[in-house]
């Protein structure tokens, strides 16, 4: 007997997805977001670009355990039998099943700064990375919240 068969005779509850990793890498991020957008300018500059990879590692770690639970979602809950792995097509399936706050086009370009910012965390992609990275932190809430049905508390 298959996930959405057990749930469809009520033998499973909603509660079968872990989002604690995917909660907790992003509450990580958001505390190092802030801590670099408060970071004293003054600062060393080796000090000042270790944050700010601290903050693009964190979102990387963000990034993967927000599409992965999202695929779970797409087939635990939704009950999509064949769910294709990689980012970009679990962010088309659920943007037709209406879990994506906000438009595709924002998401995919998460996606695509995720791409860019694989072991390559200097120059133009870093700060590309970082000029995003406000949005992404709000927009990966709205998911999580959405998701969970839980309110969002830092």
């Amino acid at each position: 007997m298959g996930w959405s068969t057990l749930r469809k005779h009520g033998m499973l509850d909603s509660t079968m997805i872990d989002y604690s990793k995917f909660k907790n890498a992003l509450l990580h991020l958001q505390k190092q977001y802030r801590h670099l957008e408060t970071l004293d300018p003054n600062l060393p500059d080796f000090l000042q670009e270790a944050m700010a990879e601290s903050v693009i590692q964190r979102f990387e770690t963000t990034w993967d355990c927000l599409w992965k639970v999202l695929k779970r979602y797409l087939v635990e809950e939704i009950g999509l039998p064949d769910v294709p792995n990689g980012p970009k097509p679990v962010l088309r399936l659920a943007n037709e099943n209406n879990l994506l706050p906000g438009d595709i086009e924002r998401w995919i370009a998460h996606a695509n700064t995720r791409i860019a910012t694989s072991h390559d965390y200097s120059g133009e992609k870093a700060r590309k990375a970082l000029d995003v990275m406000g949005q992404f932190i709000v927009d990966a809430i709205a998911l999580y919240q959405q998701l969970t049905g839980e309110t969002w508390n830092d």
